[in-house]
C-alpha cells in the first residue's frame, strides 16, 4: 500500500516538473547567446549558406580577427597580402566578398588595383577608420555592390558580441544583406550614416581623443610618474582613465599616428584642442580663479542642456 503511494507521488512530482521545466527546444534556443556572451563560436549550421570571402590585408590583426569570425562560421575565407598579387585574378574574380583591411594610407590605392580584378557581382568593403575617400574610391573603381565599414573596436576582443560597426551604405545594398545578418547573429551593433557624418564625428571620436591619450600617456611618462602606485590609491574615473592610455599604446603606433593625421580636418581640430590647452594653462600660471571658473561653469551649463536634450 505504501509503495503504491510512494510510486503515485513519484508520477504526480514528475508531471508537475514536466510542466515547469521548458522544452528542449526552448532550452536549445538560450545556447547560442550564451556561447556568444561566452566567447565561444556556434559551429556552422545548415542556416549558413558558405561564402567565398578574400581578405586583402587578412594576415594583419584585424583581417586576422575577421577571417577567424568568418571562418568559425564554416565561410570560406582567403587572403591577400602585398606579396600575392600575382595570385590577384584567382584570390578576387571569384569572391562573393572582398573585405579591405589595409592601413589608411594604403586603402585607396589598394582598392584602385583591386577593382581591376572584381567580377561585377563582388562586393566590396573596406574596414578603415575613415570613410569619405575609400567609399568614394570604391564607388568609382568598382561597378559592383560598395559599402563603407568601420570597426568601432581593436582586434583583441574576442567576439563581436556587444561590438558597434558604423555601416556607410555605397551601391547594391542588398548584396551586404548576409554579411550584416551575420554581424548581428554575432551580437554586434549596426549604426547607420553616411560617409561624411562618419568622418566628421570621427575627428572627436578617435583622433582628438587619441591625441589627449597620447599627450597623457607622454606626460606621465616625463614625469616618471609609478602608474601602479598610483592606481593604488586612485579614483574609479582615474583608473579609468589609466586604462584608456594603455589601451592606446598597446596598438599598432603607426595605425593610432594614421588614424591622427589622417585627414587636414583631424589636423586642425588636434591643432584647435591644443590652442585650448594653452589657453587654459595660462589662466592657471596667472592663478586667474575667476577666469577658470567662468569657463568651467560655461561648460557645465551647456552639457546640462544636453542632457535635458536626450532626457526629454
Amino acid at each position: 500500500m505504501n509503495l503504491n503511494k510512494l510510486k503515485k507521488t513519484d508520477q504526480s512530482s514528475i508531471a508537475l516538473l514536466g510542466d515547469r521545466l521548458p522544452s528542449l527546444d526552448e532550452q536549445f534556443a538560450d545556447v547560442p547567446p550564451f556561447l556568444a556572451q561566452a566567447s565561444i563560436p556556434e559551429s556552422a549550421t545548415n542556416h549558413i549558406i558558405p561564402r567565398q570571402i578574400t581578405i586583402i590585408g587578412g594576415r594583419g590583426r584585424m583581417g586576422r580577427l575577421f577571417k577567424e569570425q568568418f571562418s568559425a562560421l564554416g565561410h570560406n575565407v582567403n587572403v591577400l597580402e602585398h606579396e600575392d598579387w600575382e595570385y590577384a585574378e584567382q584570390l578576387l574574380n571569384s569572391a562573393e566578398l572582398v573585405l579591405v583591411s589595409v592601413p589608411i594610407e594604403y586603402t585607396v590605392d589598394v582598392i584602385k588595383r583591386a577593382a581591376k580584378y572584381l567580377a561585377p557581382t563582388t562586393a566590396l568593403c573596406d574596414i578603415t577608420s575613415i570613410k569619405t575617400q575609400p567609399t568614394q574610391a570604391m564607388l568609382e573603381h568598382h561597378s559592383g555592390p560598395v559599402m563603407g565599414l568601420h570597426p568601432m573596436f581593436g582586434p583583441s576582443i574576442k567576439s563581436f558580441l556587444g561590438q558597434k560597426f558604423v555601416i556607410c551604405p555605397g551601391r547594391n545594398d542588398e548584396s551586404f544583406q548576409w554579411l550584416l545578418d551575420f554581424i548581428k547573429i554575432q551580437g554586434g551593433e549596426l549604426i547607420v550614416c553616411t560617409p561624411e557624418e562618419h568622418d566628421q564625428m570621427m575627428v572627436i571620436i578617435q583622433a582628438v581623443q587619441h591625441f589627449c591619450r597620447l599627450s597623457l600617456g607622454v606626460f606621465l611618462a616625463e614625469a616618471r610618474i609609478d602608474i601602479e602606485q598610483s592606481l593604488l590609491i586612485s579614483t574609479p574615473s582615474y583608473h579609468q582613465q589609466i586604462d584608456s592610455v594603455k589601451r592606446l599604446f598597446s596598438q599598432n603606433s603607426h595605425l593610432c599616428v594614421d588614424i591622427m593625421l589622417a585627414t587636414e580636418e583631424r589636423c586642425e581640430a588636434i591643432k584647435s584642442l591644443a590652442n585650448t590647452c594653452s589657453r587654459l594653462a595660462r589662466l592657471v600660471a596667472r592663478k586667474d580663479r575667476e577666469a577658470l571658473i567662468q569657463e568651467f561653469e560655461s561648460i557645465q551649463e551647456l552639457f546640462e542642456e544636453k542632457s535635458k536634450v536626450v532626457v526629454k
